[in-house]
């Protein structure tokens, strides 16, 4: 051994995205205590000694931070880069993150202190479309990117720039897509747009950061492993029934519609929906409808198992889309 080389030290990090959509919000779970600066992810570290696996110290953590038992989940991403936060004199090994997702149903009830449900589209307000297409977009996005753009010390690099806004942000008649949301992040942060490339002494835009400030920011690189997740399920449920794991065991089908809407960041067309989720057979009728104080009560369903045997990719795709609410 070299004695001139610094001794290198690695901590493995687990970290998790907990998912739930309540009221048609998509929820995420977030640990935030007074003296924090900002919201985190539940997180802790990986003790060989301790833990099994990966996945078994993951649900000792967030047990023990939550106080929540997990239920499905999935490993996203390693997070390893240099630089991934700001390491400052005294703060310890380098930390390598190994991000999860794990989704529970609406309605869970938190029990452990400085645990919170959180709206997810307040970290990300840019890609809930659900109404409409987001006005900061345009107001406020699209005019950066184009200066960060016009920045770049080489016309390829610029050109390349120009590129990846259009296809991230549907800029200039491009079509949206809601998968791109690690993406879309990426490159905000390389643009020096949100407030995690300022804390991390990155290069910040010329104009400075924007004033109201795109989303808000998260600990570390939480918002970054954030954004990975919501990736990871809107595509997932596309080919696995992942988001049944959201639903309660009988539900409407308008209720499922909108927990579709609102992981996806989308408005469906009704009738196409319920065509598209009938046609695929992933749901059977319970011969119950809902109970209402006014109005036609509504025929309940539920997630129909058997068609995990039937055939390799049955999942939720999203078909037609409306372009707002009201259309």
């Amino acid at each position: 051994m070299n004695r001139g080389t610094p001794e290198l030290v690695v901590s493995i990090g687990l970290s998790a995205a907990i998912v739930s959509v309540a009221e048609e919000r998509p929820r995420v779970l977030v640990v935030r205590r007074s003296q924090d600066i900002a919201d985190a992810l539940p997180f802790g570290p990986f003790e060989p000694l301790h833990h099994r696996t990966l996945e078994s110290g993951l649900r000792s953590w967030v047990e023990e931070q939550t106080l929540l038992g997990l239920g499905y989940a999935e490993q996203l991403y390693t997070f390893g880069d240099r630089g991934r936060h700001l390491v400052t004199p005294g703060e310890g090994p380098r930390v390598v993150s190994v991000g999860y997702l794990a989704l529970t149903r609406g309605g869970t009830e938190l029990k452990a202190p400085d645990t919170h449900w959180r709206d997810w589209y307040q970290y990300f307000p840019w890609e809930d479309w659900r109404r409409e297409r987001p006005a900061l977009i345009d107001s406020t996005i699209a005019p950066a990117l184009k200066k960060f753009a016009k920045a770049a010390d080489a016309s390829d690099l610029a050109e390349e720039r120009r590129a990846r806004a259009r296809i991230c942000f549907g800029l200039e008649g491009l079509p949206w897509d809601e998968e791109k949301a690690l993406e879309r992040y990426e490159l905000l942060y390389e643009a020096g747009l949100v407030e995690e490339a300022r804390r991390d002494g990155r290069k910040i835009a010329a104009d400075g950061l924007p004033d109201p400030p795109l989303g808000v920011s998260m600990m570390f690189d939480h918002r970054r492993i954030l954004a990975t997740a919501i990736a990871r399920l809107r595509g997932k449920m596309k080919y696995r029934p992942v988001v049944f794991e959201l639903m309660a065991p009988a539900f409407t089908m308008l209720e499922l519609q909108r927990t579709v809407e609102a992981i996806s960041g989308v408005r469906l067309h009704k009738q196409n929906f319920r065509r598209l989720i009938e046609n695929q057979g992933l749901v059977e009728r319970t011969g119950k409808f809902t109970r209402t104080a006014r109005g036609r009560p509504a025929e309940l369903f539920r997630f129909r198992r058997e068609v995990l045997r039937e055939r390799p990719a049955p999942g939720v795709r999203l078909g037609a889309r409306r372009g707002t609410a009201n259309a």
